[in-house]
């Protein structure tokens, strides 16, 4: 398969062939070399052009196959959450909704100003001193953490995790260190298959972390449980010289439960997406990262500050951006450089209306929904609860065969029952992961148990 050059792409044979020599090949189709056949020759057989009124009721009718109708209890990461119509209007002004990164501050001093509060809330939820401004998600957040601490730890070439973190977030996280020479990320081995099981081993972590920079779990974790003994976790970790950073994936917990950094955590990363952005099919997201003061030079990405001007007015600036975008690269600590300063502002928008007190209401109604669905569902004969453990707003639910069975069946009326385990835990093959936020009524939950009592 040979390539020509591209007629977009404004670089002459002279300068190809220099900047192959750079890298030490001698032809484009070199770089492609470790591509399988398959991949390289595929054949697309596209379909003949459509004319636009064909096309707009193609495009319709593919939209069409994304029904929001039905009554989901899926989350795992990612949650439904009542938005406010003032935050959907605040966000949608001109200012917010078409700002760009504020590389220059003296004409940036509103977007500075939000993202300065964002990291403000941040730090308050997280019980830490200091945050940043500049994460893509959850995932990538714990990713960075990683790479953080094994920075701080130079001598220990491992990232230990929790097995109960969120699969996707231990896979980024592998991906990340899979080709740092002499690094590696351990996964502890999984919870007990039922009872009380479901949160961080303590035996099972004791002794683990000889070779730890960091262990890195999830609170609450991805069943949806609360762990109860983080300040034991983080005194095992300190006692071996291991770095706490704890994950949050669903960050509406952190107003019912004491933070991370009351017990002891180095890091607490995170995703913000339950704060005023929409499930989406996925996405955006809005990652965060907060840690204690004296790592803050190695923490990555952006940091906005507040200063004063020569009159005494106050003025916000970047500052602390230890990123390749200026510095040196080899003494950057991150090449992430994410403007998701709409996320940011979205979310802090949101924590703005909401408020204190009503946070902790909305946080308090999702625990009161997840208990009433609790019982309700395991007062179905052929139905189980897997773990004993308090749960936040998600618990995992055994059924009497395989959960894609299950979900499939309840697909076809009208419920989406939750997220199958198996694809992440095959041991778990027959459980579901339940969520269900403040978005729930009675009705609802009703319906998920008479749906699943059917099937």
């Amino acid at each position: 398969m040979r390539r020509t050059l591209m007629p977009y792409v404004p670089h002459g044979d002279d300068t190809v062939k220099q900047m192959l020599g750079e890298v030490g090949v001698g032809a484009v189709d070199d770089l492609f070399e470790p591509l399988p056949d398959e991949l390289l020759r595929v054949d697309f057989d596209l379909p003949q052009p459509l004319t636009e009124p064909a096309l707009v009721r193609h495009m319709e009718a593919l939209a069409d196959a994304n029904r929001t109708d039905r009554n989901s209890f899926l989350g795992a990461g990612c949650y439904d959450h009542f938005v406010p119509a003032a935050v959907r209007h605040l966000v949608g002004q001109s200012q917010f909704y078409t700002a760009y990164t504020p590389y220059q501050p003296e004409v940036s001093q509103g977007t500075l100003a939000v993202i300065f509060e964002f990291q403000t809330y941040v730090a308050a939820l997280a019980g830490m001193e200091v945050a940043n401004a500049s994460m893509y998600d959850g995932a990538t957040a714990a990713a960075e953490a990683a790479l953080m601490c094994l920075r701080l730890r130079k001598e220990r070439p491992q990232a230990v995790l929790a097995p109960n973190l969120h699969p996707e977030y231990r896979r980024v996280v592998e991906t990340y260190l899979a080709n740092i020479p002499g690094v590696e990320a351990v996964t502890l081995p999984c919870c007990a298959p039922y009872g009380r099981g479901g949160t961080v081993d303590l035996n099972r972590l004791t002794g683990s972390l000889g070779d730890a920079a960091c262990f890195i779990m999830q609170y609450p974790n991805f069943f949806g449980l609360v762990e109860t003994k983080l300040a034991d976790i983080a005194e095992i970790c300190h006692r071996e010289g291991a770095v706490l950073v704890v994950a949050v994936a669903e960050p509406m917990a952190l107003a019912a439960l004491s933070p991370p950094g009351k017990f002891g955590a180095d890091v607490v990363v995170g995703e913000g997406q339950s704060f005023g952005i929409t499930p989406s099919f996925g996405g955006p997201g809005v990652g965060f990262f907060a840690t204690r003061r004296e790592f803050v030079r190695q923490m990555p990405g952006r940091l906005v500050g507040k200063t004063t001007d020569a009159e005494g007015k106050p003025g916000y600036v970047l500052t602390l951006q230890t990123r390749e975008q200026h510095i040196r690269r080899e003494k950057a600590t991150s090449n992430i450089c994410t403007n998701h300063a709409l996320a940011a502002t979205t979310f802090t928008i949101y924590l703005s209306v909401v408020g204190r007190t009503g946070l902790a209401a909305l946080a308090r109604r999702n625990v009161q929904n997840c208990a009433y669905a609790q019982y309700q569902t395991t007062e179905l004969a052929a139905y189980k609860m897997v773990f004993e453990e308090p749960a936040f707003n998600e618990f995992v639910l055994r059924c009497p065969r395989a959960a894609e069975e299950v979900r499939a069946a309840c697909l076809k009326k009208g419920v989406d029952p939750g997220l199958p385990l198996g694809r992440f835990y095959p041991e778990y093959d027959d459980c579901l992961l339940v969520t269900v936020t403040e978005t729930k009524t009675k009705e609802d939950i009703d319906r998920l148990c008479e749906v699943l009592a059917s099937v």
